[in-house]
This record gives C-alpha cells, sequence and structure tokens, in this order.
C-alpha cells in the first residue's frame, strides 16, 4: 500500500528536497560547527519537512522553507542544550582531534574558525547569503527581520572575517596561499552578495 505523504508528494518536491542537502549541511555546520550534529540536523530537518509536505505549497521557496526548519530545530536544541557542560575554548574538542597537516586545509580551519567567531546574526546571514545562494529577501524571511538588516548584517560579517584573518582586503593572496582557502571564501561571499546588490 502506497504511503499517503508520497501520493501527496510529487516528484519535483522529492528531487528539491534531495538537491536542497549539501546548502542544508553547510548551514547547520555553519550554526553548530560540529559536522556530526550538523548531519543530524539535517536529517532531522529533512524527516520534519517529509512529514510536513502537506504543509508546503508547490512552487514556492523549497530551500526558504527547509532552512527555516532547520533553523527552528537548531535554536529549540540550543535552548534545550544551555544547561549541558560548555568547551568555549574548544579546549575538550581540541584534545580529540588531530590536526592535518595540508596548509590549504589548515587555512579552511583558520577560515572556519574565524566564522565561529561572528555573531551568530552575521554568520547566518553570510551563510544563508554568500554560500547558500539565497537572496537578501529570502534570507531575510527566514531570519524574520528586515531586508536591510540583512544586508546590513552580511556587510558586517564580510569585514569582520577580513580583520579576524588579518587579511588587507577581499584578494588578499600572498603568493605562497597562506589564507587563500579563507580568501576565497570571503571572495565568494563578496562577488554573491555584489551579484544581489
Amino acid at each position: 500500500m502506497n504511503d499517503p505523504l508520497e501520493i501527496r508528494a510529487s516528484k519535483d518536491i522529492r528531487i528539491a528536497l534531495v538537491a536542497a542537502m549539501p546548502n542544508l549541511r553547510a548551514f547547520a555546520i555553519s550554526l553548530c560547527g560540529n559536522a556530526d550534529r550538523a548531519d543530524d540536523l539535517v536529517q532531522e530537518t529533512l524527516m520534519k519537512a517529509w512529514g510536513n509536505i502537506g504543509s508546503f505549497t508547490e512552487g514556492t521557496n523549497m530551500a526558504a522553507w527547509l532552512f527555516t526548519i532547520l533553523r527552528n530545530i537548531f535554536y529549540s536544541d540550543y535552548r534545550k542544550r544551555r544547561r549541558e557542560v560548555d568547551d568555549p575554548d574548544g579546549e575538550m574538542a581540541g584534545r580529540l582531534s588531530t590536526l592535518p597537516d595540508q596548509p590549504g586545509h589548515m587555512d579552511f580551519l583558520d577560515f572556519k574558525a574565524a566564522l565561529q567567531k561572528l555573531p551568530p546574526d552575521q554568520r547566518e546571514a553570510l551563510i544563508l547569503v554568500g554560500a547558500s545562494g539565497l537572496s537578501y529577501e529570502a534570507a531575510a524571511e527566514i531570519c524574520k527581520c528586515a531586508v536591510g538588516t540583512m544586508k546590513s548584517r552580511v556587510n558586517r560579517g564580510r569585514a569582520r572575517l577580513i580583520e579576524l584573518l588579518a587579511l588587507k582586503g577581499h584578494t588578499d593572496f600572498d603568493g605562497d596561499g597562506r589564507f587563500a582557502a579563507a580568501t576565497q571564501g570571503i571572495n565568494s561571499l563578496s562577488a554573491h552578495s555584489a551579484r544581489l546588490d
């Protein structure tokens, strides 16, 4: 017997759910800073979306709907987890991992660490607009703020990343590849947000 949810979910909706997974995972990692937790968040988001697929209106923005679900799950869990043991310096987590030798990967880790130092609203704005490719309008709707506020968060976040990584600007490549991954990340965020302005 067919599942009633499968009957209600068209092939296009199922394809859109699967296509959104990489961007959902990137957004989840930016929020929680942990790949395993991010995978759990994405899975929980997709399960919740699938369970409520009847409330999704075909032809509307699937990505925005999924990002909103993921964000709501994250902040609900965050409120529950506030009572757990905190590791703000990452000291305990640092003892559990071995750092890689590859410089490019290390540069990316520097970028990721700098991204985690941003205030949550700026980090979220950069990921939604710069990395996930959402418009300022869609990102503002997800975060329940004005479009101008979203633009401001993106610009402030980008400027703070440059400061944290001690870069001179968006095109600060120094020949030996140091901060290349981080700078490329900032450049892609800048290029994308400039196209949306």
